[in-house]
């Protein structure tokens, strides 16, 4: 207990799911939350006041501090009001966690640009304007920090009828590693999360339903676990990193490449590619008597 004791975090998408887990774990860790949440349905349609406000009371029911924001992270001014909030009421922000996000699946060819701007805005650009307000605080303030963002695995490894979805959180991913890079001289270190959990937005996927005992094994409070620690001094060392966590099982996503190769000539041809696919993929041991 008392991981984060003094520290002042928020928390986009709080009022529900794996964000709530974060606001509970975090604030009975000692930290301070903003719990940010617009109260929207699955689809990013509506909104209310109430589940950011619940997440709050549960907090303040159990001893800790926490207040509510009901900013719109996919907007430059919400994002700066999500930082603003925390520094007014708490003094500072020393952990930025964006896990705001929504989900209009459709195939590709059946996909609007409605669909499509909607979740990139809340994803990918809520994750950059959140990210580049706390890194500015906290460039400011001199203290270093942490900020974690949220990618999936629909965007490190692609999935069927998601492609608005996959293609955030795969900029979700790029974005991280950039600004690890760029974080650095700050003191501050930016982690991503890629998390498979059982919530309302994942309640009816057929990788949810077909689990036995999935609420147990794919529960929201794994994840959390997971982000306290990249949150947490004992992660100082680490950043632009995308933690896997399925459940128990926590992994660490790499991008990898295979073994280059080379032509049998000065270049490739078509003809020498298409033979040479098996090794080019990896698929085959390799035969360059060149290198």
């Amino acid at each position: 207990m008392g991981r984060l004791k003094g520290k002042v975090a928020a928390i986009t998408g709080a009022g529900g799911g794996i964000g709530r887990a974060h606001a509970l774990l975090f604030a009975a860790e000692g930290a301070r939350v903003v719990v940010n949440d617009l109260g929207k349905a699955r689809d990013g349609s509506g909104d209310s006041s109430t589940m950011a406000e619940q997440v709050v009371a549960e907090i303040r029911a159990a001893g800790g501090e926490a207040v509510a924001s009901f900013d719109d992270v996919s907007e430059r001014a919400g994002a700066e009001g999500v930082v603003k909030l925390a520094v007014e009421h708490f003094g500072a922000l020393d952990i930025m966690l964006s896990n705001a996000g929504i989900l209009r699946d459709k195939t590709l060819l059946k996909m609007t640009d409605a669909m499509w701007d909607a979740v990139i805005a809340v994803h990918l650009r809520g994750t950059y304007l959140c990210t580049q307000a706390a890194l500015a605080h906290m460039r400011q303030r001199g203290e270093g920090g942490r900020i974690i963002t949220t990618s999936s695995v629909s965007g490190l490894l692609g999935n069927f009828g998601q492609a608005n979805y996959a293609a955030a959180k795969a900029g979700i991913y790029g974005f991280t590693r950039t600004a690890a890079m760029e974080a650095e001289r700050y003191g501050v270190t930016v982690n991503s999360l890629a998390p498979v959990a059982l919530t309302r937005m994942t309640e009816d996927l057929p990788m949810m339903t077909a689990m036995p005992d999935a609420d147990r094994m794919l529960a929201p409070e794994h994840v959390a676990a997971a982000a306290l620690f990249l949150a947490s001094d004992e992660a100082a060392h680490i950043s632009g990193e995308v933690l896997g966590v399925e459940g128990p099982r926590v992994f660490v996503y790499r991008m990898q490449k295979t073994e280059p190769r080379t032509p049998s000539g000065d270049a490739w041809s078509v003809d020498e590619l298409a033979a040479r696919w098996p090794e080019i993929s990896g698929a085959a041991p390799d035969t360059d008597s060149r290198k």
